[in-house]
């Protein structure tokens, strides 16, 4: 079997990371930091919902999506009303990536939000400060690192989804078909091995190429927020 062109494999797995990453940054640092900071009924419940991805087999959840999602469902005809489709589409792929990724990225701000000192958030507040300033000026530059981590983690999860993704987006070629799923197909093919080799290659290029890069720019955020942060501090 040939090896398929790779680019347009990699450049809509990156499309589909990417766009996971816009989709679930903000509440992802809001959610964490609102398990992290405060205690409120149905607390465990909502821990419990967010971090359910993580115990369950990706398949589960892709279904659970497409019930949710599926163009004979509630939500399907409202989007259907206006020309727009959700499952078996590049959108489908999108989001199970986010809602696969989602824990780690809410897990992980949570964890560098409850290593925020909190008395530096009571003296910002003693100061005058309201509470989005403190949130902006101390607990979110404090926990920047947590961020990153959570969103590098996230676009790691992204590249590497396939349950989910084939569930509830299919193996659409040019439209859902990643690097799990353009290997899954040459895996399935005959004579497929070589095609298989060369994409599970560039697979680990492009993955240790972000996590490299990640970790770059955690490096200067981090230097670069450190003045900031004393500053208020």
């Amino acid at each position: 079997s040939a090896t398929p062109p790779i680019w347009p494999i990699v450049r809509l797995s990156l499309s589909v990371a990417g766009q996971c990453l816009l989709l679930i940054a903000v509440p992802g640092i809001l959610i964490g930091w609102l398990l992290a900071r405060k205690q409120f009924y149905g607390h465990a419940l909502v821990n419990a919902l967010v971090h359910a991805p993580l115990v369950l087999p990706p398949v589960v959840v892709g279904y659970l999506l497409l019930v949710v999602l599926g163009r004979d469902t509630a939500v399907g005809r409202l989007f259907g009303t206006f020309g727009m489709e959700l499952a078996f589409t590049h959108w489908a792929a999108v989001i199970a990536s986010a809602v696969m990724a989602f824990p780690l990225m809410v897990r992980s701000v949570r964890v560098a939000m409850e290593m925020v000192d909190p008395k530096l958030e009571q003296a910002a507040r003693s100061l005058g400060a309201g509470p989005w300033r403190v949130f902006f000026t101390v607990t979110l530059p404090l926990g920047i690192t947590g961020v990153i981590g959570g969103l590098v983690l996230s676009f790691a999860r992204s590249l590497g989804e396939f349950g989910a993704t084939i569930t509830l987006a299919g193996n659409v070629e040019h439209e859902t078909r990643t690097l799990p799923l353009a290997i899954y197909s040459a895996i399935q093919s005959p004579g497929g091995d070589t095609a298989a080799m060369w994409l599970v290659g560039v697979s680990i290029l492009v993955s240790v190429a972000a996590l490299v890069a990640s970790e770059c720019l955690a490096r200067r955020m981090r230097t670069s927020m450190r003045e900031p942060v004393h500053a208020v501090a």
